[in-house]
């Protein structure tokens, strides 16, 4: 059973969304899924066949975030001390093309929200990142060809 990492934040989100599956959205089906068979003939009931294919779709997304959950590492960044990049850490880093300064916190892959700053472990860019040091500079391959970066700051917050 492999570990995933997840800050704190993340996993409460994964928790606050099961929760109002199991809760809300599940018991909403199940009336959808009442109200239509009403209806009459389930071979061309499409309100039927939609509210089935929504209740085939709540259990996958539950199945996915009990299983996640449960593999869940949670990691609080503000308790992590490191000289280098790793999982947690909010890292400045500058193109030393255009100057320009870019910060992105390395978080889990269900907690992703690059137009935030906060990109997933398993990206190609926290990949490059991993290991870096303050002051350290490396290439990282974009859409528009390889850029060169340099590490600025590394916190944990």
């Amino acid at each position: 059973m492999n570990k995933y990492p997840i800050t704190p934040d993340g996993y409460s989100k994964l928790k606050k969304e099961l929760i109002q599956l199991k809760s809300v959205e599940v018991g909403q089906n199940i009336k959808d899924i009442e109200e239509a068979r009403a209806h009459g003939d389930l071979k061309e009931n499409a309100e039927y066949h939609a509210a089935k294919e929504r209740q085939s779709h709540l259990a996958a997304r539950i199945g996915y975030l009990e299983d996640r959950l449960a593999r869940a590492e949670v990691i609080d960044p503000r308790k992590l001390k490191s000289e280098k990049v790793v999982f947690g850490a909010t890292v400045t880093i500058e193109n030393l093309d255009t100057e320009e300064e870019m910060v992105y916190k390395i978080v889990g892959e269900d907690e992703s929200d690059p137009s935030n700053g906060k990109i997933s472990i398993v990206s190609p860019l926290a990949r490059a990142l991993l290991g870096k040091e303050e002051g350290d500079d490396f290439e990282f391959k974009t859409s528009k060809g390889i850029r060169e970066y340099s590490v600025n700051k590394i916190e944990f917050k």
